[in-house]
């Protein structure tokens, strides 16, 4: 027993040892990473809905008066679902854009797949001021996109100004977001499974509709998740594409920071897109819980 007992005491302390050295190793290369986050995330978001609390403005005095002037006020609820449905929008017109592109990605050849992966990757090196400012110069009254309505026999549109200007700047830009995880599940996908249905009787179309695009959920859901949050903060896109009468929250808020310094009320702003965007990854997860479940039978 008490050899016995020796050895097994030696095993479990090679086994623990190399562990905790691995775990302290992990530790050391997240640290950097949870310091980062802490300086420019968690503190400046936790000064920022701490002042929705503790700042006012005439005529709040304290409490949830703030939440209670945003969400009281109907200008502030339109802008609001404006920026909601513009955020669903752009991630609806990035998904029907990606999926076609992942999917052809994961049938070409490898060297094919490279070139459009990197052409991509290529577009995101640029700044998002650069490629807002290259929809500027197309969009124009005599840009080049209105230069080909021309050469089609239409007519001339103004394109600035208008909310299908900012979904065109916020689906260029938002793209990526969506390719990317959305190639990752698809390369991933077992392509016998579509012929296993086809072979059982299922059209070609059939097989595809109901094999291949439900086990491609988990990317749609990453990259809705990715696009549908960034899309609700966009400022830039917005305002250089949009205009005041069709402007979105991020434009309110810094409104709220820049010409009124009204901190409690764009702090009462960030607390609703906050939560938005946390309503919004719970119902993801829970759809990629269902996905993973209906994978695994």
């Amino acid at each position: 027993m008490s050899v016995s007992s020796g050895i097994t005491g030696k095993q479990t302390g090679a086994v623990s040892r190399p562990f905790l050295a691995r775990l302290d190793q992990w530790w050391l290369l997240a640290l950097p990473v949870f310091l980062f986050l802490a300086v420019f995330f968690l503190y400046p978001t936790s000064i920022i809905l701490l002042r929705t609390f503790t700042e006012f403005d005439a005529p709040q005095s304290g409490g949830l008066d703030n939440l209670a002037w945003f969400l009281g006020g109907e200008a502030n609820r339109t802008i609001l679902f404006r920026t909601i449905l513009v955020a669903a929008v752009s991630t609806i017109l990035t998904s029907l854009i990606a999926f076609p592109y992942a999917y052809l990605m994961t049938v070409v050849s490898a060297r094919t797949r490279t070139v459009m992966l990197g052409a991509v990757l290529i577009s995101m090196f640029f700044g998002i001021l650069l490629r807002n400012f290259s929809w500027v110069v197309m969009l124009q009254y005599q840009g080049s996109l209105n230069d080909v309505l021309v050469a089609l026999g239409l007519n001339r549109i103004r394109f600035l100004g208008t909310m299908p200007a900012v979904l065109m700047g916020m689906t260029h830009i938002l793209f990526p977001f969506m390719l990317l995880p959305l190639y990752a599940v698809l390369r991933g996908i077992d392509r016998r499974l579509v012929l296993a249905a086809q072979s059982l009787g299922a059209t070609p179309s059939r097989a595809f509709w109901q094999v291949y695009v439900p086990l491609s959920t988990p990317g749609f859901v990453a990259g809705s998740m990715l696009v549908f949050v960034l899309a609700l903060g966009f400022f830039v896109t917005p305002a250089l594409l949009g205009s005041q009468q069709q402007s979105l929250l991020s434009q309110l808020m810094f409104t709220q920071f820049d010409k009124t310094a009204a901190f409690g009320r764009a702090g009462a702003m960030a607390l609703v897109l906050m939560i938005a965007a946390t309503v919004f990854v719970v119902l993801g997860n829970a759809i990629s819980r269902t996905s993973r479940a209906y994978e695994a039978s």
